[in-house]
């Protein structure tokens, strides 16, 4: 794993237009800034990894547009020390951003090949605290619970019940909800039995498929 000052330049550059974009949340803004991503991606797309796109990384999932994962981070409102519960580890990405923002990070990932591939790279690059999961999403990780905030990183049909049972009273739940396309939606849990809900448009997500995926 090599970080050269070229990409460095090209995060800066990035780190800029998510700014232009709208993206206000300093620390936010720092981690897209820091973290390499062209690390979580394979070496066919290593030039392009500081675009604000979308990549395959295998097993039928892609990594985030970096507009994407630092608009849902944004809306998580992490403070330090926070316990964040993540649906869709994925290519770890939207992970290392959650770390770097002072989150204590619990991740699921449905898919065993990735949830290994996924595994190596964050400990390559020093990720250790994260604790991830080979699991089914829909469950999330009720052991751990209550979180402070909850992010999901595909695009759900339904809010899963078992989520909104993990999450702290005044915790917040970032979540794509949707078949085809999917809008951003933020649920907080005022009180044991009240949730409030704010939607922010349209996205595009791969979708939230229930179980675990065959080894």
């Amino acid at each position: 794993m090599t970080d050269t000052y070229r990409h460095k330049g090209l995060r800066k550059k990035l780190a800029e237009e998510i700014t232009a974009k709208g993206i206000t949340d300093t620390r936010v803004i720092e981690a897209i800034g820091k973290i390499p991503r062209h690390f979580f991606l394979d070496t066919a797309f290593t030039e392009h990894a500081y675009e604000n796109k979308a990549f395959p990384i295998g097993s039928g999932q892609t990594i985030s547009h970096p507009y994407t994962v630092a608009f849902q981070s944004e809306l998580l409102q992490i403070k330090k020390g926070h316990k964040v519960l993540e649906i869709g580890t994925g290519s770890g990405y939207q992970t290392t951003v959650l770390i770097e923002l002072g989150a204590k990070v619990y991740s699921v990932e449905r898919q065993k090949e990735l949830f290994d591939k996924t595994k190596r790279i964050l400990t390559k690059m020093s990720y250790i605290s994260a604790k991830l999961y080979y699991g089914d999403g829909y469950k999330g990780i009720p052991q751990y619970a209550p979180y402070d905030s909850i992010i999901v990183t595909c695009g759900a049909p339904f809010i899963p019940e078992d989520l909104l049972s993990q999450l702290k009273v005044g915790g917040r739940l970032v979540i794509p909800v949707g078949d085809e396309t999917q809008i951003m939606t933020l649920v907080v849990r005022e009180s044991e039995t009240n949730f409030t809900k704010k939607t922010f448009g349209d996205f595009k997500f791969v979708p939230m498929l229930e179980k675990k995926a065959r080894d």
